[in-house]
């Protein structure tokens, strides 16, 4: 057996511990991973409704709801009804939201620079243009079928 790691193991590592190192550094700021990711995403997508957020997170809506409701109450964020459909609630960050995200910015360029450090700029913009492929890459195969079975199954 071979000690290498494979490259979806070496990715996932890489993943988790940037999500556990900013969490350590974001400690202090009183949001769950959930909420600060809720909020990174929802600045990005402002307007969004409640379903469409779900959707990009990867998440239950009923899972989003809870976490829309912790913000909320924290005054975070507001739902605001939509004009011609009152079934669906669209999303907006309120004011004090803006310097905490200003605070995640910062963490998530620290944490960045921790992960980083010994790396050259042009092996950075090497990594991100092959990381940008793969993904793109991972996307269309995952429009195609696999043995014959549709790609949604």
């Amino acid at each position: 057996m071979s000690a290498t790691p494979t490259l979806g193991f070496l990715l996932h590592d890489v993943a988790r511990l940037l999500r556990k190192r900013f969490e350590q550094r974001a400690r202090g700021l009183g949001l769950t991973r959930s909420q600060w990711q809720t909020l990174a995403y929802l600045a990005n997508n402002e307007g969004i409704h409640q379903g469409g957020l779900a959707d990009i997170l990867e998440m239950e809506p009923i899972t989003l709801v809870r976490i829309l409701d912790k913000l909320s109450e924290r005054g975070l964020i507001e739902r605001r009804q939509h004009p011609t459909d009152r079934r669906v609630w669209l999303l907006y960050l309120r004011a004090d939201a803006r310097p905490l995200l200003d605070v995640m910015r910062e963490v998530g360029d620290v944490t960045r620079g921790e992960a980083l450090e010994g790396i050259s700029v042009d092996d950075r913009e090497k990594l991100f243009g092959i990381l940008a492929t793969m993904k793109v890459n991972i996307l269309e195969a995952c429009r195609m079928p696999v043995d014959g079975k549709s790609a949604d199954s």
